[in-house]
């Protein structure tokens, strides 16, 4: 990844950088390679889906990307920063999908998205009046206030992700990452969803997110990418969703 020097001269400029700058990247399980030399690079204050079939490699790329999985090639830099850094910069914020997370797990609504302040908190880990505020503004603006204290693994499906959403809405990231946030969702948490990430765009932010389905997509993405181990085909969002496109990803198959 980024050397020591080349770390220190992003956090000079970070503005100045590209969201998201993947090159080369390449990731080997045991079964062979999830990731093979992948490239891409998201603009500022856009939304870009991320398509594939199951086994393509969306959720390796995102790991990857948030630096919680070791690669055998190519680099990756989030706003000129390396995954590790970028995270303790509060630059990067990730929601994973729903089966990496254990519902059981007793907490609330607030202290999950309470977590997206941590980085923030200090050596204390007390939070101020500020992250309060923050995790509060989070909360309702993703429709959830009523259900603040409420234990995680209580809420639908679809109040999950939204819960989830507002972590990273709390960590005021940059660049979102966000693994299958409208699967298994109901229309009410769909379309405030990708509401939400449409103002977030508009508001500078950047958004990149796996989806397995097409539908609406149009309505909120401006890019996509099809993804089949390997970059194989990205564009505008009308581009990508032809029916000739999407074949090379799914085979001939609809997403």
């Amino acid at each position: 990844m980024s050397s020591p020097l080349g770390e220190a001269r992003a956090s000079l400029n970070v503005a100045e950088e590209p969201p998201l700058k993947v090159q080369g990247l390449t990731v080997s399980y045991d079964e062979g390679r999830a990731l093979d030399d992948v490239d891409l690079t998201l603009s500022r204050g856009t939304v870009t889906a991320l398509l594939g079939m199951n086994g393509s490699g969306k959720s390796t790329l995102f790991n990857a990307v948030a630096g919680l999985i070791p690669a055998v090639g190519g680099e990756v830099q989030v706003m000129g920063l390396s995954p590790k850094h970028a995270r303790r910069r509060n630059v990067l914020g990730y929601m994973p999908q729903s089966e990496n997370v254990d519902w059981d797990f007793p907490v609330t609504v607030h202290d999950v998205v309470m977590t997206g302040r941590y980085g923030r908190l200090g050596f204390t880990r007390r939070p101020r009046r500020e992250d309060r505020k923050a995790v509060a503004e989070a909360i309702e603006r993703v429709g959830l206030s009523e259900y603040t204290h409420r234990q995680i693994g209580r809420l639908s499906g679809g109040q999950k992700k939204r819960a989830f959403l507002a972590r990273s809405l709390a960590q005021e990231a940059q660049l979102l990452l966000l693994d299958e946030p409208l699967a298994g969702v109901d229309t009410v948490s769909a379309h405030t969803i990708a509401e939400i990430l449409r103002e977030v765009a508009s508001d500078g932010a950047t958004v990149l997110m796996s989806v397995h389905e097409t539908t609406q997509l149009r309505s909120f993405v401006d890019h996509a990418i099809l993804l089949k181990n390997r970059v194989v085909f990205r564009g505008c969002i009308d581009e990508v969703l032809k029916p000739q496109n999407l074949s090379l990803a799914f085979g001939g198959a609809t997403a």
